[in-house]
């Protein structure tokens, strides 16, 4: 019989048998809405469903507090397959879910605008399909973990786990990520240094006798001018963005004696981000000594720029496209029709102009993408942003996979996003991706060719280059000082 048929029958059967389990811990996730290291809950809540399938957790790999891997294998031998997953949320994005207009849960309070709370649930689905396959197939050699990742919006989990070398025994790893369109990507990313820049100066009151005054503030400003300037010689694909986190007090009558600004720095390369940096700490040290004030920085994290892998990329489409799109409702066709009508006209032209014009039309009218997007690996499509799953993939041939979580033109880390998290057709696309993800996983297993072809992909790819992780060893992860008892 097909492998396909009977893989993609397995995975569908197994998981929505448990589909309820997996929806409600997203919810939860979702409702937890914890960023940057501080993901204790929402790690519990998938240690939780973990240990109750069998696994075994290692916690706190890598210095990571919110950081775990879960495994599971019944004989010796074979390959190791990672299942990654994501649960951080970001700042500033309260919202309630289910609504067609911004409506804060908390001001200020913080929200799943990238729909971290299904990217983490849906790795686990399939990491748990795998499990079954093997549980009901005990002869199959090889080994199915879940890497538990914090923080990749900010801080970059993953880059400590292959810095460490968690990696190095992988055989294939497979992510996805919430989106509007059902596809597998092929592309790469921009890689990315996060650093914050402190000033100390001297306090004084700023008219009775400002000439005693050394402002923190003065050099946070020039160090963005000089930036402003860095940016015309930098090249295109380059990206320097800030925002100023301390900016010294309210009181303008005092000379402000601390500031500090933190900076994202982008480029194709690691090589070009590393040289786009070393400048911009020439300018912080500068505007350091225009101000007669005192400067330091500190790495808040770094990745990779992303490598693509065909190889596997073909596997996990073949499923995809198998298991086909799901059913929608009258009323998901009109909710995300509704959020699609909130969106600025310049998202839904943007959107648009990545799709063509004729689908555009369709999506227009019909914003819930109910087809599989045709894979093509003739050319790389490049990625602006950055993701730490690079940092895997220069260590482990990887494959990434969208599925359709959200209306058309939704951008991520916005509201509407947060709005659709707990949607049921989020819901179905996270079951989806969990669904490709574990056939696909499972076919590596059952044909470990697959992944030694990958492994050559990668090596040719990489033309001799070897991993050299952005974040230096002496950097370790920020302890929050929270209780990992939840843990």
């Amino acid at each position: 019989m097909n492998m396909t048929i009977d893989l993609t029958r397995f995975v569908s059967e197994a998981i929505e048998g448990k589909q309820e389990r997996f929806t409600s811990a997203s919810d939860e996730i979702w409702a937890f809405a914890e960023t940057r290291f501080d993901e204790f809950r929402s790690a519990g809540v998938l240690i939780r469903e973990l240990e109750a399938e069998g696994f075994s957790i290692t916690r706190g790999v890598a210095g990571l507090e919110t950081g775990f891997i879960a495994s599971y294998r019944t004989r010796s031998g074979g390959p190791v397959i990672a299942l990654l997953g994501e649960y951080d949320a970001l700042a500033d994005l309260s919202q309630e879910a289910g609504i067609s207009e911004y409506r804060p849960v908390a001001p200020r309070g913080n929200g799943h605008g990238c729909g971290h709370n299904l990217l983490g649930v849906g790795a686990l689905a399939a990491a748990v399909a795998v499990k079954d396959y093997l549980v009901r197939n005990p002869d199959t050699a090889g080994e199915v973990r879940f890497y538990g990742c914090p923080a990749e919006e900010s801080g970059y989990g993953k880059t400590y786990l292959a810095r460490e070398g968690y990696f190095k025994d992988v055989d294939a790893a497979f992510s996805w990520h919430p989106h509007a369109l059902n596809a597998v990507m092929h592309g790469s990313s921009n890689a990315v240094i996060h650093a914050s820049f402190t000033f100390k100066g001297i306090s004084a009151h700023a008219a009775a006798a400002p000439h005693l005054g050394r402002s923190a503030l003065d050099a946070v400003e020039l160090m963005n001018i000089g930036a402003n300037y860095m940016r015309e010689h930098m090249i295109d694909q380059a990206r320097l963005h800030y925002a100023i986190t301390n900016a010294g007090g309210l009181a303008p009558n005092v000379v402000q004696a601390d500031a500090e600004v933190t900076y994202l720095v982008r480029a194709p390369k690691s090589a070009q981000v590393r040289e786009l940096f070393a400048r911009l700490v020439k300018v912080a040290e500068g505007a350091a000594l225009m101000t007669g004030t005192q400067m330091q920085y500190r790495y808040e994290g770094a990745c990779a720029n992303l490598i693509p892998n065909s190889t596997l990329e073909r596997v996990l489409h073949k499923h995809l496209a198998a298991l086909g799109v799901p059913a929608y409702s009258e009323e998901e066709y009109a909710f995300a029709k509704a959020i699609y009508e909130t969106l600025p006209e310049s998202n839904k032209q943007e959107a648009a102009a990545m799709v063509g014009p004729q689908l555009a039309t369709v999506l227009a009218e019909c914003p819930l993408a109910n087809f599989i997007v045709p894979f093509s690996d003739e050319k790389e499509i490049f990625m602006g942003g950055s993701t730490d799953v690079a940092d895997v993939s220069w260590n482990v041939p990887t494959a990434q996979c969208g599925a359709a979580t959200m209306a058309f033109g939704t951008p991520l880390h916005a509201w509407q996003t947060v709005a659709q998290g707990k949607s049921s057709f989020a819901h179905k696309g996270m079951l989806l991706a969990a669904k490709a993800m574990a056939a696909a996983a499972i076919e590596t297993l059952l044909q470990p060719e697959l992944a030694v072809a990958a492994q050559a992909e990668l090596k040719e790819r990489l033309g001799g280059e070897a991993y050299d992780c952005l974040v230096p060893s002496g950097v370790q992860p920020p302890k929050q000082g929270a209780a990992t008892l939840a843990l």
